[in-house]
């Protein structure tokens, strides 16, 4: 492998890469995909002629909801295990009850040249399954902290048959190759998938999908709380985008430092085709502003990914390679 992430003081901010899978149910879209803007988060192109930059024949020989990490010299993409399109077709039941219990992990020092995936197990068997996995790279720790949505059965029900529901799951982990004492983050008594977090001015902000259809749910939600471990998040805004799609999950939070504007991309599957719809901020505390439609260009389908600022040597990178 070749280059770092270390960034030269030279070299310019110039866009931003997209890490994502691709809804085709027709086809083989759950690989890992890489888009590009040109410095305007509203406008995307897919790399690689639109084709996969990834596969994983491990596991299902699927991947969902990857996710682009960067550490001090290294990059981590991780990515649920899971086929729903020409997989074992079981269904959503079956796979929140018996499901992959691993991430699939790569490694790359350049963006560009990616190791060999390997899986990585982050919750026991009294899990349903482990999905769309995310993490936060503490500098002072050298550590990631990933974390993730996981159902959780007792000791006394080893067939996992009986209700339950997805609690968010985290641990700490310096290399993606084992973790360390996963503990439940989030545990509202109903189901919360998707949750992403941003650290901005000593607060942790999280992003996450209560994945009911109740009246009072909260949908998709957004809280703020003094630490990625924290037990005092508050509410800041419930139901996001409500009023734009009905089925809408998988939050992606990211800052426009340039321009200090934040993102929140969600992710509609209420009809085909499917994909990002896009809200925007100034401040962090006063709630999203939903994107006009003709404001955001991004081909369909793009789906529950993660964003990373990249410089312009590392974008030129990007599109010599794919």
């Amino acid at each position: 492998m070749t280059g770092g992430a270390a960034h030269s003081e030279n070299d310019e901010a110039s866009g931003f890469l997209l890490v994502h899978f691709v809804e085709d149910h027709r086809g083989h879209g759950e690989r890992v995909y890489f888009s590009l803007s040109d410095g305007d988060p509203t406008r995307w192109a897919r790399l690689n002629d639109g084709d996969p930059v990834l596969e994983s024949l491990l596991g299902t020989t699927g991947v969902r909801d990857p996710f682009l990490v960067e550490g001090d010299d290294e990059y981590f993409i991780i990515a649920t295990d899971l086929r729903v399109y020409g997989g074992d077709g079981q269904g959503w039941d079956v796979w929140k009850r018996h499901g992959s219990r691993s991430l699939i992990v790569w490694r790359s020092t350049d963006l560009t040249q990616w190791s060999e995936p390997w899986m990585l197990e982050v919750v026991g068997p009294e899990a349903g399954m482990a999905w769309a996995p995310e993490a936060v790279y503490d500098a002072q720790r050298r550590e990631f902290f990933v974390f993730w949505a996981s159902t959780l059965f007792g000791e006394d029900d080893p067939d996992h048959a009986g209700d339950t529901y997805s609690r968010i799951l985290g641990a700490w982990t310096p290399d993606f190759r084992s973790i360390r004492d996963p503990r439940v983050l989030i545990d509202y008594g109903r189901d919360v998938i998707d949750t992403t977090m941003q650290i901005h001015d000593g607060q942790v902000h999280r992003i996450s999908k209560e994945d009911s259809g109740l009246a009072d749910s909260r949908r998709v939600f957004h809280e703020v709380g003094s630490a990625l471990e924290a037990d005092d998040f508050t509410l800041v805004e419930a139901r996001i985008a409500d009023e734009a799609h009905s089925q809408i999950e998988g939050p992606l939070l990211f800052l426009d430092q340039g321009h200090g504007t934040w993102y929140l991309f969600v992710d509609q599957f209420a009809h085909r085709p499917q994909g990002y719809i896009a809200l925007t901020t100034r401040d962090l505390h006063d709630g999203w502003t939903l994107l006009p439609a003709d404001q955001f260009h991004m081909p369909p389908n793009t789906k529950h990914g993660s964003v990373l600022a990249v410089t312009r040597s590392q974008a030129d990178r990007l599109r010599a390679a794919f």
